[in-house]
Order: structure tokens, then sequence, then C-alpha cells
């Protein structure tokens, strides 16, 4: 009589086949992740690039502020946080509030909730330029607790240049018809003001002596979270941990035939 065939030594002395599929879906997560580590070095870099271009730019001496001509071509690239000077007479009248919350790593001792004072300033030479002026509290919102500060006549300030803030899932939309404004949106703020042809940016104005102290200027942020390096060889360890996973239930799997 012909013994039956033994299917499971068949199956024994073919460890390999049930080890391609485990091996081939650890092979793609490994290169995902590698991936994921190397975008983030180049995130990196452009971090790194981005913060000596911004360092540079607020430190050089201020340049006029561009000519309409040139307001179509300005890009964050070539332009945001340039220092820039402009003469003009502040429009109090037509003042914006823009809420923000100054956190406990800013300085000095006015923090939490408040407006940021977008204010329009005529100039005589060009069209309306908003200027961000600063920070006042809640509770001095009202342009009469703090009138000292109200500059009249013709001025000249110096500021940095800013474009307009991107929509962001966690800041509200503005709403211009109920007076409610929370991010930089130029164009938005000059139409709710009836602000014919004003610039497409707003200059942050750099810190000075307001009479009365309010409002606070000069509270531009530029700490930009740089985190990439640290994201970078999280996803590189992950990698090495998936092959040394991999490689032990590869060689556990072998050892035991291949057995499920």
């Amino acid at each position: 009589m012909t013994p039956a065939p033994d299917h499971a030594a068949g199956r024994a002395r073919r460890p390999g086949r049930g080890l391609v599929l485990p091996a081939v879906a650890a092979l793609v997560a490994f290169l995902i992740l590698i991936g994921l580590g190397t975008w983030q070095l180049e995130r990196l870099a452009w971090k790194e690039e981005l913060l000596a271009r911004v360092e540079a730019r607020v430190h050089a001496p201020p340049v006029p502020v561009p000519p309409p001509e040139f307001w179509p071509k300005l890009t964050r690239e070539a332009d945001e946080y340039r220092r820039v000077r402009v003469r003009g007479t502040f429009d109090h009248g037509r003042e914006t509030l823009v809420y923000t919350v100054r956190g406990e790593d800013a300085a000095g001792p006015v923090k939490g909730q408040g407006y940021l004072v977008v204010t329009p300033l005529l100039r005589p030479d060009g069209p309306p330029i908003l200027v961000n002026r600063g920070f006042v509290p809640s509770d001095r919102r009202d342009p009469t607790t703090r009138a000292a500060g109200q500059a009249t006549g013709e001025v000249e300030m110096v500021g940095l240049l800013r474009l307009p803030e991107d929509a962001s899932w966690f800041v509200p939309a503005n709403d211009p018809a109920r007076g409610g404004f929370f991010r930089m949106d130029p164009a938005g703020i000059a139409a709710a003001r009836g602000l014919s042809g004003a610039a497409p940016f707003i200059i942050d104005e750099e810190a000075n002596a307001v009479p009365g102290g309010l409002p606070l200027s000069g509270g531009t942020r530029l700490a930009f979270p740089n985190r990439h390096l640290e994201y970078a060889l999280t996803w590189y360890g992950l990698a090495a941990a998936l092959v040394g996973v991999t490689a032990a239930f590869l060689w556990t799997r072998r050892r035991n035939g291949g057995a499920g």
C-alpha cells in the first residue's frame, strides 16, 4: 500500500511561502517611514533658510514701502517681514480690532485676551496702507480709554511688511457685518472700512514709546516652530524599530517551520 503524502511535512519543507506577504508589507511600511523622515529633513532645511532670511530682514535698515505697481508681485519668499518706512496720517475713526491672545511668552506685563489695533494710514503720495499699531487688552478696546495713544498729524513709522494670513481651521472666519475680525485680511478689512485701493498687505509697527502705553507695538511673532529634526528622528526610529520587529518575526516563523 502506498503511503499518503505528508502535506504537513511538505509545508514544513517550504517555510518561506508564508513569509512573503509579511515581508513585502514590512518593506512597504519601511519605505514610507523613511520617506516621511526624509521629507522632514527637507522641511528642516527650508525652515532654517526661512529663519535666516527673516532674521536678516528684521535687522536690515528700513526701505521705502513698495509702490503700487510692485504690489501684485509681492511674495512671502521675497518680501514677508521686510522692514519698511512710510509716512502718513492715521485715520483713527476707521480702526479695526482683530481678536488675539497675547501669550505668556510675550514680552512685557500685558498679556491675555485682547485685540490688535489695525488703523488706516492715509498717505499724501499713495493709496492708504493698513497698520497694525499693536495690542490692547479687552478692557481697553474702546478708543476713548486710550486716547493718549491716538497719534495725530503726519507721522513717519517703521514696521514689518506682512502679507495676508492664511485661512485656518483653528481660527474663525472674519465676520465684517458683525464687526468680528480674527485674522489679518487686508482686503477684507479695507472693504469693511470703505478704503478704496488700499495696499494688499499690512505693516506691523515696530516697538516705540506710545503716549499712555497703548497700543503696545512691536509684538510681531518671530518665533517659528522648528521641530522637523525631532519629527525626522521619530520617523527614522520607527523605521529602525520596524526592521527589528520584522526580522524577529520572520526568524521566529522560519524557526517554527512557517507555522501560523
